[in-house]
């Protein structure tokens, strides 16, 4: 049997289960645009100098890794008691349990991504100050990307680095020890902040 027989079916419509295959390029050729895009507009509007713009750098990353965790431990875990909602959370993750190793549902499909980094985008602009907005979210969707492609990495690479050999064990043991813990993938931090390493 070939691998293309062996993915779990979600949509009868073919146009929509073609949208829940999504190769492992697509978030770099889709991002890293308006990645630049942002950089670019934030500079021709405010022209901030270099150690300003890469002042946000941790601050977008750190609050990427917060975000993270809380999509991946309060949402796509999210405990849902109606038949819609426990079929969005299945679309969104429960898929990715039940076929760990499916290749082409590692990463998340564009649709759905540019939605919620649109909802994102909207509750930050509430938050931070216009002149420093593109820039925290030029550095928050290089958090996310990182964050995509570790979660591939640790699904289908070996990752011999020290670093890489521990993200692959953590977030598989978030797999297959069957407990409601380590909900970060691209880092650990947060789930020894809110205690749920074990």
């Amino acid at each position: 049997m070939n691998r293309e027989q062996e993915h779990i079916r979600l949509f009868r419509n073919p146009l929509l289960e073609s949208m829940t295959h999504v190769h492992p390029a697509v978030p770099a050729v889709l991002w890293i645009p308006i990645i630049l895009g942002l950089f670019y507009h934030n500079h021709q509007s405010y022209h901030h100098s270099l150690s300003m713009t890469l002042l946000w750098a941790p601050v977008g990353l750190l609050v990427w890794t917060l975000t993270e965790y809380g999509l991946h431990r309060f949402v796509f875990h999210y405990q849902a008691t109606t038949s819609l909602g426990q079929r969005f959370v299945y679309l969104f993750h429960g898929l990715h349990h039940d076929d760990p190793q499916d290749s082409r549902r590692l990463v998340m499909p564009p649709v759905p991504a540019l939605l919620i980094v649109s909802l994102l985008y909207v509750f930050f602009k509430m938050l931070i100050a216009p002149e420093y907005l593109n820039l925290f979210m030029a550095y928050f969707l290089i958090g996310y990307l990182v964050y995509d492609y570790i979660h591939y990495a640790t699904h289908h690479f070996p990752m011999t680095s020290p670093a890489g050999r521990f993200l692959r064990a953590y977030h598989l043991k978030h797999h297959y020890n069957h407990k409601a813990c380590k909900y970060g993938v691209s880092s650990p931090l947060w789930d020894y902040f809110f205690k749920t390493i074990e």
